[in-house]
C-alpha cells in the first residue's frame, strides 16, 4: 500500500515537472513572443544562390530521358524564375532564386535528398564582399612604416675632392 501511494506521487511530480521542462524549453526555442520569432526568421542577409553538388551526369547531357528537366523541376517549385548554370566538369549546378527565402526553403527541404540515386548537396554561394578599399580578394603589401631611398652615394661637387 505505501509502495502503490509513493508510486503514483512520484508519477504525478515527474509528469508535472516534464510539462514545466518542456514549455521552459519551448521559450527557448522559439522565443517568447512573435518579435522574437520575426527576428529569428530574418532571412534577408542570406544569399539568393545554392550550388547543387554531387549532381547525377545525366543532368548534364542532353537525351530524351529529360534528367535535366526533373532536376530543374525540383527547384521550380519554390521559385518560378529560377535559373541555372551547369558546371559539367565539377559536376555542380548553380542555383539562382529571385529572393533568399526561397534559396532557404530549397536547402532546407532538398539538402541530402536523393535525385537519380545520388544524395543532392546544397550550399549556399557565398556572397562577394565589396568595401570601399577596393578588392580584398587579393592580397595587398605590408604598408612601409619609413621610405628608404636605395641609392649609389651621389658623386662629389666639381672641385671638392
Amino acid at each position: 500500500m505505501l509502495r502503490e501511494s509513493m508510486q503514483s506521487w512520484t508519477d504525478g511530480q515527474s509528469d508535472r515537472y516534464s510539462s514545466d521542462q518542456e514549455d521552459e524549453e519551448e521559450e527557448m526555442i522559439f522565443g517568447e513572443n512573435d518579435e522574437d520569432l520575426e527576428e529569428m526568421m530574418d532571412l534577408s542577409d542570406l544569399p539568393t544562390s545554392l550550388f547543387a553538388c554531387c549532381v547525377h551526369d545525366a543532368v548534364f547531357e542532353d537525351d530524351e530521358v529529360g534528367q535535366r528537366e526533373q532536376f530543374e523541376a525540383l527547384f521550380q517549385n519554390y521559385d518560378p524564375s529560377v535559373t541555372f548554370q551547369l558546371f559539367k566538369s565539377f559536376r555542380r549546378v548553380r542555383i539562382n532564386f529571385s529572393n533568399p527565402e526561397a534559396a532557404a526553403r530549397a536547402r532546407i527541404e532538398l539538402h541530402e535528398s536523393e535525385f537519380n540515386g545520388q544524395k543532392l548537396k546544397l550550399y549556399f554561394a557565398q556572397a562577394p564582399n565589396e568595401t570601399e578599399d577596393g578588392d580584398k580578394s587579393f592580397l595587398m603589401p605590408p604598408q612601409p612604416v619609413k621610405q628608404y631611398l636605395i641609392s649609389p652615394p651621389s658623386s662629389p661637387p666639381e672641385g671638392r675632392q
